[in-house]
């Protein structure tokens, strides 16, 4: 089968959650013989969409990318300004419109060649309801489409063009049960298929771990954050969290790794990383106290599988269902919704290594049950056959 992609970014140094779930996807089917090609943009920073990639078809571990101009860079304080304003406001559907282009990556270019090139493929499958390139796309696309949402509970899901991104694909593949269930007060998806999917997570084979902690300068006890490293992340919150904690613990240490797009402070016991060799990183992740995830908005969380793939409890933002959902299914972590329960879950990690390490296996046992590679294949390949035959 001819599978094609749509997706807002993508690329080896593009590492946001949908863009990198996408890229691994289509990866793992051209290794079992789809023909995959990606339709995308040029941009590979997010906030302002500029072009940066050139322009044409390019090839990635064997899928092919067709990557199309930005027409216009995003002004990321003048976009949040009207989504304040379109978010409270009565307003109209141009209105609406006007906030999708302004949202992006507004790429008419993408949109055209997708209803040019729609015959080449046997179905298309959407990632991300939330921009440009999935709203125009649906639309231009007449045949076989399924959408993977990628999506968290938000002020966006309730505009009414939303319901247009929601009722064109025949198909749906959710990243936990909580995201299928959240969607579902918004959304009717009677008589669509659905499947709880996710992506698959490598399980690394253990190893000594001690060598690449003290090559990199940390010193157990520590916390670990994994990933973008922004605000909107809930990085702030947990800096501060972790300083208050600090003061009465100073033998921890918080150890970040991924893109930094904020200021971190200089602290003797918080330690960034950057971006480091995956080895590396499931080593670090293996000997933490625990991973903290404190973003208030997730639909899956790949950090989460990961640290529970090397025998690491999670420590997550109660507010956020799907990360609740991993540590109540899973039997693989605790969450908090403020710094005292932050502080005593710390403590309880510290203090019980019998929890830590029941976790750690729990944790272990949940993602080989529900997010192996196999598992997630198997499943893709199920929506694909249904996809085939299915009348457009």
């Amino acid at each position: 089968m001819k599978i094609a992609f749509v997706i807002q970014r993508y690329g080896k140094e593009v590492m946001g959650g949908s863009e990198l779930h996408c890229r691994e996807v289509a990866e793992r089917l051209v290794e079992k013989g789809y023909d995959c090609t990606v339709y995308t943009t040029a941009a590979k920073d997010y906030i302002t969409w500029k072009n940066e990639y050139s322009l044409g078809e390019a090839i990635l571990n064997g899928v092919i990318i067709k990557r199309y101009p930005v027409e216009r860079e995003r002004n990321i304080q003048s976009f949040n300004q009207y989504s304040d304003w379109i978010f409270n406001n009565a307003h109209t559907h141009e209105n609406e419109l006007e906030w999708m282009e302004k949202q992006g990556p507004y790429s008419p270019a993408l949109i055209r060649a997708l209803e040019e090139e729609e015959g080449c493929h046997d179905c298309f499958v959407f990632f991300t309801y939330l921009y440009y390139n999935t709203y125009w796309g649906l639309k231009a696309i007449r045949g076989k489409k399924a959408l993977v949402p990628t999506a968290h509970d938000e002020p966006a899901l309730r505009l009414g063009i939303m319901k247009e991104v929601f009722a064109l694909p025949e198909a749906f593949m959710f990243n936990t049960e909580s995201e299928k269930q959240m969607l579902s007060r918004y959304f009717c998806f009677e008589n669509k298929y659905q499947d709880i999917v996710g992506v698959g997570v490598d399980i690394p084979q253990e190893h000594s771990v001690s060598d690449v902690a003290r090559r990199y300068g940390i010193c157990p006890p520590y916390i670990l954050y994994a990933g973008r490293i922004e605000p909107g992340k809930g990085c702030q919150e947990l800096i501060n969290y972790f300083m208050r904690y600090n003061r009465q613990n100073p033998d921890v240490m918080f150890v970040l790794i991924g893109k930094q797009l904020m200021d971190l402070p200089s602290h003797p016991k918080i330690k960034y990383l950057g971006f480091i060799p995956q080895e590396d990183k499931n080593a670090i992740m293996a000997s933490a106290l625990a991973t903290v995830h404190p973003s208030h908005f997730e639909s899956l969380c790949m950090a989460a599988l990961e640290s529970m793939a090397v025998k690491t409890p999670i420590l997550v933002q109660e507010k956020t269902d799907p990360l609740r959902q991993h540590c109540l299914n899973g039997q693989s972590g605790l969450y908090y919704s403020e710094f005292e329960e932050f502080q005593e879950a710390l403590d309880l990690m510290i203090k019980d290594t019998k929890l830590t390490e029941a976790m750690g296996e729990n944790g272990l046992r949940y993602v080989k049950q529900n997010y192996s590679w196999p598992r997630i294949l198997e499943k893709y390949s199920k929506l694909l056959d249904f996809l085939k035959t299915k009348r457009p």
